[in-house]
């Protein structure tokens, strides 16, 4: 499996370095829009402390983004309503169950930590379809500083201390590309709105392919005429709150996962599990509660996940969004 990806990420490479095509390099109708938004994930929450264990991602959507080296490699469709470029840097971190065992844990998860930038660009092909393209870049291992980061938290919340991060995977590559295209497939007034997606993901980290559903209810605008928030200048005809619930499931198809198996590039991790102990169907769910005026929205949302191994249990955290226009 790693050396099947190492061949597509080759060629991917090579697709890359390759003249963009004339409906690619043409100008794209870039978005007014400017946001920033910031995500702080924990399981925390649930009262454990294992598996996916604490995230952070931070966001800023702004128009001359689309200037940056690598904008064309994303525009693999026109915008018929307007492009919106961004860039979002991720951190997650991932333990086995017993973080107070100072040796590994065979036939647990790896200790396992990321941090990696990513260039995207939202695409409104119509009124009710939307294409999102990626690049990302970055690190998993040591460098991603989640031992020290995890160490100082628990010892500030007098929790346990983590024991194992000496045994996490090393310092290897983040490289990937994904697309995604999401479709509304109906709705009730402004009330109810009902979307459809799906996703592909080839890189170092992760490569997988997703297919979601998404159910909306409540006051909102609807789900792809913007990127969640618009400034006071740019409203008119849009509702200034906004209070709603959503709900999300996704089946992925899993092809490698980096956190579980080890980077591309290196052989001398301490501990991985093997491919055949990785399970290849996973389902992903998702409840969230919003609320939002005019320029600013908070939400909360709970994400739980099948078991991604054997002997694996499933899992469950927290997360807290805050996403403002400025």
């Amino acid at each position: 499996m790693k050396c099947a990806c190492v061949y597509l990420l080759v060629g991917l490479s090579l697709l890359l370095s390759r003249p963009a095509r004339a409906q690619q390099a043409a100008a794209d109708s870039v978005g007014p829009d400017r946001l920033a938004a910031y995500t702080f994930a924990n399981d925390a929450y649930f009262r454990t402390d294992y598996y996916f264990t604490q995230g952070m991602t931070g966001l800023v959507v702004h128009p001359a983004l689309h200037r940056l080296p690598g904008a064309r490699l994303l525009r693999l469709r026109p915008a018929a309503a307007g492009s919106w470029y961004g860039l979002r840097v991720v951190y997650d971190g991932f333990t086995p169950l017993r973080i107070q065992d100072a040796f590994i844990r065979r036939g647990d998860r790896p200790y396992a930590a990321y941090l990696y930038a990513e260039y995207l660009r939202h695409a409104s092909l119509s009124a009710h379809r939307r294409l999102t393209t990626s690049l990302s870049l970055g690190v998993i291992g040591p460098a991603a500083g989640a031992k020290g980061f995890q160490t100082k938290l628990h010892e500030l919340l007098g929790a346990p201390t983590p024991r194992g991060w000496d045994y996490q995977i090393r310092n290897d590559l983040v490289l990937g590309y994904a697309g995604r295209l999401e479709q509304r497939l109906g709705g009730l007034g402004r009330w109810a709105e009902l979307l459809g997606g799906g996703t592909a993901a080839l890189g170092t980290l992760r490569t997988y392919a997703a297919a979601d559903a998404r159910l909306r209810l409540g006051l909102f605008n609807p789900y792809l005429s913007d990127l969640g928030v618009r400034r006071a200048s740019n409203s008119a005809g849009y509702r200034r709150l906004q209070l709603f619930a959503e709900g999300q499931i996704e089946g992925r198809l899993i092809g490698y996962d980096a956190t579980l198996q080890g980077g591309l590039l290196r052989r001398d991790n301490p501990y991985e599990l093997p491919a055949g102990a990785i399970r290849r169907g996973v389902l992903r769910s998702t409840a969230t509660l919003a609320l939002g005026y005019a320029g600013l929205r908070l939400s909360l949302s709970t994400v739980q996940t099948s078991p991604e191994f054997r002997g694996a249990r499933r899992h469950r955290w927290a997360q807290l969004a805050v996403l403002v226009a400025f």
